[in-house]
Parts: C-alpha cells; structure tokens; sequence
C-alpha cells in the first residue's frame, strides 16, 4: 500500500486554481479509477498514462489505483493532469521520491511513448502558480516561452516522463532552454491607404479615442472595411496588464503567437458572418472555450457585413458588450471570460448593395427595412457611434494626395486618452464606461444650455436614456481630440450626428 501527492492546476475561463492530485494504490483488482469530477479527456488519462509509464522502461503498478483531484467539487478538463497523475502513481507505488515536488505544478500531457506534449492555457496555469506562492513548475517544452512571461516563478521544462523521473532520482535536469528573441511584427494596414471618407476617419479616430462602439453604413467599396481594419495601427500598444489578460485568453484558445511573446497589438477579430452565437460569444460542448468576443478583448471586434449575421448571435451580444465580462453558466458552475472589447460593424443600406448607393438601389422600402431591421433597437442603442458613408467618386480616386497616416492620427489618439485617464483617474473609467452618475454630477454636469440640442432629441423620442448618456461621453472624446477642456454645443451637435447617422 502506498500514498502521495502532488499539485497541478485546473482552469476555469481564465482563472487556474491549484489541484492537488492524490493517488493510492492498494490491494485489489488492477486497475485505475478517478475521482474528483474530471471530463472525458481526463477520464481518458490511464491509458495514456500506462503506456507512457511502460514505455519509459517503468513498472505499472499491478494492484488497485485510486486517484482523488481535490477539491473534489471543482470541475477538472483536459489532458494536462497527465504528467502529475503518471509521477503520483509512481511515487505511491513506492517507485519514485517525490519530494523534490513538494513546492512545484507539474503540467503537461503525456503521449503513448512518454513524451511530455504541450497543451493549451499554459500561460494562466502558471499565473495562478505564482499568485499562489507556487515556487517553481515544470511544462512542456512547447510551452516553456509562453511560462517564462509570469515572473516570480521559476519555470522548467520536460521533454519526457523519463526526463522528469531522471530528474527526480537525481540522475538528469530538466530543461532550461534559451528563448529566443520574439520577432519584430510586421506593420499593420495604414490609413494613408483609404481614400477620401473624411467622415469614416473621424469616426474611428474617436471610437479610438474614447473606446466607443461604431457602426458604418454604406454602399460596396465605400471604405468599412478598409477602416475598420485600420482601427488597431491607431489604438495605443497595450500595457503589462492588459498585454497578460489578453495573452492569457490566447493561450486557452491556442492561438498565442509561436514562441510565447507577450500580445502587444491590440487584437482584431473579424468573424464570419456564419459564426454560430458560440463562436461569437464564447461556450461550445464540455469545457467553455473563449468566442470571438473574449479574444478580441482590449481590441477590435469586427463584424463586417453585420446583417448577414443570425440576429439570435448578435443580440447574445448585447448583455457582455455592457458588462465587459461572459458569463456562460454550466450544470457545475459559471465560466467567465473578460470581454471589454470594442465593436465595429459595417453594414450595407439594403441586399442590392449597388455601388451606386441608393440612386442605383434595386430594393423596395420594406425590403431596405426589413434588411436593416435585423440590427435590433437594443443592440444599436449601445452603439455609441453610427455614420453612413457615401459612395466614393472618380474626383477623390484620382486625387494624388494622400490622408493622414495611422502613426499621426495615434499621436492625436494618444494625447486623447492621456486627458481622460487624468479626467476619469479617480474613478478608473474610459470616456465610453464613465458611470452615467458621475456625468451628472460636479465637476463634470454639463450646463442646460450646453445640452439643450441633445434633450431636445430625447424629448422627440430620438434618443433614449441610454443614448442620452452615451452621446455626453462621445461630447467629451470630442473635446478631448479637438483640445476642449469640456464639452460646448459644438461638440454635443457632432455627437448627436454621429449618433443618429445625420449628415455632417
């Protein structure tokens, strides 16, 4: 008879928790039984976990095997409790110490010949492991860039389940490779590249600004798109913290860069417009995996040809566009996805789509409406931004100057969000998340006079209460980008156009 233990970790949406991983063997059938709520890939271990013990020349325990995941009540997915499942068994059949593990996480998954594979969300796991005064971890080697970003824990890598039991009888190291310098990314879509559609560029230029969503209307080849992905050359490179929340979200997903760099760019995600509510929001069979929302988290989401989507997918969007978070609720518990991501939709007038415009469009008024009215009343209602973009003529195309750049509108970008960071410092808010109660209160209650064109809209069943708000902090982006201390008529006159997708 014999006992041991080790630790791992289990994730749940982005937040890992320690595991411990008991295993007991006793007199009895041979065979090998789990516990601790674990999923059809970890139900799936003792095969994996056999063969690889076998073929690294060990001997399999030929009793009964018992292994407990605590807690218990905590669900467990994925295959990469492997490696700590294969080194508890060995070490309660008395094969193996294990006290050189006693301050470590071992992690990974374990191939029929023992090697140790990388798996997904390596980069959360060891982020709990340091929060939790984890002193060190052993990882794949696939995955040793991507753990090495955590500081404050010391990170190693095994090859094989062999290498690891060397290690543990003192007979080899683990591996400690060099990481190799990430490569330079190359330089994204520039602005100087859309012609004309001066109203389209100051509309991204303050959806950049003041984190605000943004919709664009207009015939094919009117620019939406070309603006849109322009949109992240002009967004600030994200910080420390956003950079691990956003590689974190990568890391589950399994789309972190090669190497394990830290994300920097703000992501830009741009599904298709078949993407099942799933795919957008996040969710999916077993373990919850992060949608296109979660992944474009403290970046761009782009929905182009929007009306194209199933209206059921884009009002799942609604709730989490104003909380920041998914929440998806299973039988055992709730996962939840950070999702402050900024959305873009482009959208053409009608299902013609003459390039035309509406001279050239083919469709009758309950057709255009009917098209149109597949963006709900709620789901526009938090979209601060709405502009309609007109055809672009022969004059503009032939026109031998260029527009701005991206690398002058980030400066003026830049300069904007530095104002509202000092504004909103004591609250931690954006222009686009300020409360709606600190608008209306001193310093920053705006005077009747001031917002007399936007309560008029309000009174006329223009604008909601909602729309009301959201219009005073595009006011305040405004003043911020054109170098206002505070909003004027002026600035809430632009913002009621941009809301209402009025002429300029």
């Amino acid at each position: 008879m014999g006992y041991a233990k080790v630790r791992s970790v289990a994730l749940h949406g982005v937040v890992g928790e320690l595991i411990l991983v008991e295993a007991d063997v006793s007199p009895g059938l041979p065979g090998l039984s789990f516990s601790g709520l674990p999923d059809a890939a970890l139900n799936e271990s003792p095969g994996r976990v056999r063969s690889a013990i076998a073929n690294t020349g060990e001997r399999w325990p030929r009793q009964r095997i018992t292994v407990n995941l605590l807690p218990a009540d905590v669900p467990k997915h994925g295959s990469g409790f492997d490696l700590a499942v294969a080194v508890a068994v060995l070490a309660a059949a008395g094969e193996l110490p294990v006290g050189g593990l006693h301050d470590a996480v071992l992690i990974g998954e374990l191939g029929l010949d023992g090697a140790v594979r990388p798996i997904r969300g390596v980069l959360p796991a060891i982020v709990a492991a340091e929060r939790a005064r984890v002193a060190w971890a052993v990882v794949p080697v696939g995955n040793i860039g991507e753990a090495r970003l955590v500081s404050n824990i010391k990170v190693r890598a095994a090859d094989s389940l062999g290498r690891l039991i060397g290690f543990l009888h003192d007979a080899e190291a683990l591996l400690d490779p060099p990481i190799d310098p990430p490569l330079p990314q190359p330089p994204g879509p520039d602005l100087s590249d859309v012609i004309g559609q001066e109203r389209g560029r100051r509309a991204i230029e303050l959806a950049a600004a003041g984190g605000h969503h943004l919709a664009m209307f207009g015939p094919p080849g009117a620019g939406k798109t070309m603006l849109a992905q322009r949109m992240p050359s002009i967004l600030p490179q994200l910080d420390d913290e956003a950079s691990l929340e956003v590689s974190a979200l990568h890391s589950i997903a399994g789309t972190l860069p090669v190497g394990g760099s830290l994300i920097r760019r703000p992501p830009f995600e741009a599904p298709h417009h078949t993407a099942s509510v799933a795919a957008l929001v996040g969710g999916g069979s077993g373990r919850a995996q992060p949608g296109a929302l979660s992944l474009a988290h403290r970046g761009i989401l782009f929905l182009d040809e929007c009306a194209e989507f199933v209206p059921r997918a884009l009002n799942a969007l609604r709730q989490p566009l104003e909380e920041g978070t998914v929440r998806l609720r299973r039988a055992h518990g709730e996962t939840v996805f950070p999702a402050a991501a900024q959305l873009v939709l482009a959208a053409n007038p009608c299902p013609c789509a003459k390039p035309g415009g509406d001279a050239a469009c083919e469709c009758s008024s309950l057709v255009r409406r009917r098209y149109q009215n597949r963006l709900s009343g709620p789901l526009m209602d938090r979209v601060d931004l709405q502009v309609d973009l007109p055809a672009v003529r022969s004059g503009t195309l032939l026109d031998t100057v260029a527009g701005e750049s991206s690398e002058e509108v980030a400066q003026r970008v830049l300069t904007a969000r530095a104002a509202a960071v000092e504004r909103w410092r004591d609250f931690g808010s954006s222009n686009a998340t300020v409360p709606s109660s600190i608008l209306r209160r001193a310093p920053y209650r705006l005077p009747r006079s001031i917002l007399r064109p936007l309560t008029e809209q309000v009174d006329r069943g223009v604008l909601s209460a909602r729309g009301f708000d959201r219009v005073v902090r595009v006011a305040w982006t405004i003043a911020d980008c054109d170098g206002h201390d505070r909003p004027d008529v002026g600035d809430i006159s632009e913002a009621i156009d941009l809301r209402t997708r009025r002429a300029a």
